[in-house]
């Protein structure tokens, strides 16, 4: 069970991270219209591809030690 919640929230976390990569890069793009949030703030983009990318090392690392 422990495995399977670690690799549940490694799948979760890296669709928040292309989610908000995906914003910030059209944002930067000027495509604003056809961003996922409307390219609505750069810095909340890559202030929550930083935590996604943490939560995907921690659960990656957590996957790692239960094997």
């Amino acid at each position: 069970m422990p495995k399977a919640l670690s690799l549940i929230s490694l799948v979760i976390a890296a669709v928040v991270v292309l989610f908000f990569l995906a914003d910030a890069v059209m944002g930067i793009l000027g495509m604003d219209k056809s961003a996922p949030m409307g390219g609505a703030s750069l810095v909340m983009d890559f202030a929550f591809i930083l935590a996604g990318s943490l939560l995907i090392f921690m659960s990656w690392a957590t996957w790692r030690e239960l094997q």
